[in-house]
């Protein structure tokens, strides 16, 4: 197996408080149940052919139009159109940085890995997730989905950042919390590491980069 000379880190949900907390925040505040919003966000996909989550994070629409485009879906549910303009703050709100796995990554840097990040973000919230962590004195390259209009697990944003590295597959070893955005690093060949709790996690990473190190 091929040494790992560099690390493809993803942003919420790895090096922050997990992202459920910050939803399920957003839930509580504007009243709308995990289940209200799953149907809604089912409703829109099918009316516009694409989830518009995703066409948001793909940098396609605006924040302000995404969260129209949801009201939209929610008001014949709720019997009332709902009020999201305090969606970015109640989110954001609830969201922390996760110290343990951010100094891990400070220690990989200073060991000599190559450091990268790979998000799916909004194009709204950059000033406000980048104001969380140090992210350019660790990341060399970041690859936001909402920038390059591709998002995660779609093949051409690993093969974006591989080639932003210039580094095989092999060579880098991918963590992310939600599997099928592993799933589509190991399509590519990168090595991955499904981040589910820190303790996991870090005893994963540092056994992959002392095992081939």
């Amino acid at each position: 197996m091929a040494e790992i000379e560099a690390i493809v880190c993803d942003f919420g949900g790895v090096l922050t408080t997990p992202l459920l907390s910050s939803f399920m925040a957003v839930q509580d505040e504007i009243g709308i149940s995990p289940e209200t919003l799953g149907q809604a966000m089912r409703a829109l996909t099918e009316e516009d052919g694409d989830n518009p989550l995703f066409a948001l994070e793909r940098g396609e629409v605006t924040e302000v139009t995404f969260l129209e485009r949801l009201a939209d879906g929610l008001e014949p549910l709720l019997g009332q159109r709902p009020q999201l303009h305090r969606f970015r703050e109640i989110y954001f709100a609830a969201l922390h940085p996760n110290q343990p796995m951010i100094a891990l990554m400070r220690e990989l840097q200073a060991d000599g890995k190559r450091m990268a990040m790979l998000t799916n973000n909004v194009r709204e919230w950059e000033p406000l997730w980048r104001s969380m962590l140090p992210v350019d004195e660790i990341f060399e390259t970041v690859v936001d989905s909402a920038f390059v209009g591709l998002r995660k697990p779609e093949a051409r944003i690993y093969e974006l950042t591989l080639e932003r590295l210039g580094l095989p597959a092999g060579a880098c070893l991918f963590v992310d919390d939600l599997e099928h955005n592993c799933e589509g690093a190991r399509a590519t060949g990168m090595n991955t590491v499904h981040f589910r709790d820190n303790e996991q996690a870090i005893a994963a990473i540092r056994a992959l980069v002392k095992m081939q190190g």
